[in-house]
């Protein structure tokens, strides 16, 4: 169970009506076949050993000891497996001579806790009330399977070989109530909740039951697994799908639904720990989670589980920032657009600028820029010709990406203007003695912070704002140049990181179509370059990505990193996994170093960025998402991936 992941699973055998010695033959079936694929934690349905469907003959003394001696045989048969199973039955409280509907939680032989549901349903289709109490508040031991056995609905069972993994248990309806008991249990440190569910398929219902669940897993920052009774149950006057599901902070990992067997995950515990660490309003800040446990009423219980490397079948996307789904692509494209025009609309209206002016290289960064401007005087209902696009042209411009920028504007309706900076850099260069064969960082960041000093000097003469063109890929890896590219008067690309600014530019090229579309997509076909150094043959001759790396795994190296603060090892393991095929671990760990050593090294860029929009999960702005002393050390993370070697 290293890097936090854990493989769990809900399952939903095939049963028969008050059959318990049929339906304990195939939940020990489903259970073996479980701790065979590797589960450590598996759920079963609401009532699975009796089935939900019985009726009033829950209230036969017969069904209750066939019950119970079923889960003796249960106990017997798999006291040699290495997992934990949270399964459904009766049970009666001979103290209170009540029957309560129960989660018995059961691993090597010994029930650890018994689970009694706390919402009784008694409306619609449901009559739960006509024989099961609610277990509100209960807090008292039974005598079951010749084992003394706490019953209570506040408790939270710490595994004791893998801290992070604390796992709670509510049963169907207790999900549906305005406050399910997981988020108390979450609260009390759950990160893994259980619901052992018979919840009948009405048509719509699937849609609701799938936002219950993984949205009490966001609100919950926890693990859910939701598993539901199936095929077996009596169709008198219901049918039951087995809709099972797996999800993880708000994040559906798994599902199946019109089928029995079992539904498998890897969830990843330490992801909901930092998050959780992160979101200070998920615990009050006063309370430890053991002060809250305390608050709160809920008792905890202690299992172990045996050390295992959980092999990752989750899928791991390459591209974190980029929605898989075309359809989810396209809304988060517009959307993503909308917030970074919205920002510079605001900003412009607030200091009564009269125009924008935009430094376009007719690479993809300034080209974002100006279609995000754009937008931003649409909304204002300016007149486009006050937007000023500027294009300089140096030692290292081509015509293609000249010619490119200057297309983009007539289209765009921008004014367009150039201003050839090479006498004047040539002229500095003469004035503090650099070579113009030296092609050193002085000759590159000199056209830089020239370029700069044009557009903020454009823009005083217009009474304007210069628009920062720099991503969040760049600010991550601290390219850029110092008081040059690095600053504006508002970044509306700092929170987008490369691979998503590649999107956006893409999706802008297909939704206009025409001359325009030509012209973006030209632009993305172009290699990414700050276009320093003087071209070979007419061609650029400085590719950034030769430099510093992919962009593809800078991103993916950030996403992980930074917004989950996962440990290199974990990084590169995931790595490992989404470029399969693509790049081999000494090629991801050599990138992976860089950005190690880039990040750290280059905070004093950050520490004073100027001011622009969040338009995402990660953001590096130090008055937003991000605080780090701009010393601070990279030891402890580059060590690690030393131990990789």
């Amino acid at each position: 169970m290293r890097d936090g992941f854990v493989k769990v699973a809900a399952g939903t055998p095939k049963i028969r009506v008050a059959d318990c010695a049929y339906n304990a033959d195939q939940i020990i079936s489903l259970m073996k076949e479980a701790a065979a694929q590797g589960v450590k934690v598996l759920a079963l349905p609401e009532l699975c050993l009796t089935g939900y469907t019985c009726g009033d003959l829950f209230l036969q003394e017969k069904l209750l000891d066939g019950a119970e001696r079923e889960l003796g045989r249960i106990l017997d048969e798999t006291r040699k497996l290495d997992l934990l199973t949270a399964m459904g039955m009766p049970v009666r409280n001979r103290w209170d001579n009540k029957l309560y509907n129960c989660a018995a939680v059961i691993q090597k032989g010994e029930i650890h806790r018994l689970i009694p549901k706390t919402h009784i349903p008694n409306y619609g289709e449901f009559y739960e009330a006509r024989w099961f109490a609610s277990g509100k508040d209960l807090d008292t031991t039974v005598d079951l399977c010749g084992q003394n056995v706490h019953m209570s609905p506040s408790i939270i069972l710490e595994c004791g070989t893998m801290p992070n993994l604390v796992v709670g248990v509510e049963i169907c309806e207790d999900l549906w109530a305005a406050e399910p008991p997981s988020g108390a249990l979450a609260r009390a440190g759950a990160t893994l909740i259980l619901n052992l569910s018979a919840s009948d398929e009405v048509a719509g219902k699937a849609d609701y039951r799938r936002q219950l669940v993984t949205g009490q897993s966001g609100r919950s920052m926890c693990a859910y697994v939701y598993a539901d009774a199936g095929e077996g149950e009596s169709s008198t006057d219901l049918v039951f799908a087995g809709h099972d599901m797996v999800a993880e902070n708000g994040v559906l990992l798994a599902e199946n639904r019109f089928d029995t067997g079992l539904t498998v995950a890897e969830i990843d515990v330490d992801r909901l720990i930092y998050d959780r660490r992160r979101v200070n309003t998920f615990t009050p800040p006063e309370h430890t989670p053991m002060e809250d446990a305390h608050c709160l009423g809920i008792g905890r219980g202690f299992f172990s589980l045996e050390s295992a490397e959980t092999p990752l079948t989750r899928p791991v996307s390459p591209a974190p920032f980029i929605p898989a789904d075309a359809g989810d692509r396209a809304e988060r494209c517009e959307e993503i657009m909308t917030i970074a025009a919205l920002g510079l609309k605001k900003r412009l209206e607030h200091t009564s600028a009269s125009c924008a002016v935009v430094g376009l290289s007719g690479g993809l960064d300034s080209t974002l820029a100006i279609l995000i401007t754009a937008k931003a005087f649409d909304m204002l209902g300016r007149d486009r010709k006050g937007i000023l696009a500027v294009t300089m042209p140096c030692f290292g411009t081509t015509r293609r990406t000249r010619s490119n920028a200057e297309l983009l504007a007539m289209e765009l309706g921008a004014d367009f203007r150039e201003v050839n900076i090479g006498r004047a850099v040539e002229q500095h260069f003469a004035d503090i003695g650099q070579s113009m064969e030296d092609h050193s960082v002085t000759f590159e960041n000199a056209q830089a912070r020239e370029r700069t000093q044009v557009l903020m000097d454009l823009a005083n003469q217009r009474g304007g704002l210069v628009i920062g063109t720099g991503d969040l890929s760049e600010l991550a890896l601290g390219w850029a140049t110092y008081n040059g590219d690095h600053m504006s008067m508002y970044a509306v690309n700092a929170s987008i990181p490369k691979t998503l600014v590649r999107h956006l530019v893409a999706w802008e090229a297909d939704r206009r179509g025409g001359t325009i579309g030509g012209v973006l997509r030209d632009i993305l076909d172009t290699p990414v370059s700050p276009e320093l150094l003087p071209p070979k043959d007419g061609e650029i001759a400085q590719k950034t990505e030769d430099l510093v790396g992919p962009y593809e795994l800078h991103d993916f190296y950030l996403y992980y990193a930074i917004r989950w603060g996962f440990p290199p090892r974990k990084v590169l393991r995931l790595a490992t996994r989404a470029f399969d095929g693509r790049y081999d671990k000494e090629t991801l760990l050599k990138w992976l170093k860089n950005f190690y050593r880039r990040f750290f090294s280059q905070q004093f860029k950050r520490s004073c960025l100027p001011d622009g929009p969040k338009v995402g999960s990660v953001a590096l702005s130090p008055r937003g998402d991000w605080r780090m002393p701009s010393d601070a050390a990279a030891k402890l993370w580059l060590d690690e991936l030393e131990e990789l070697q």
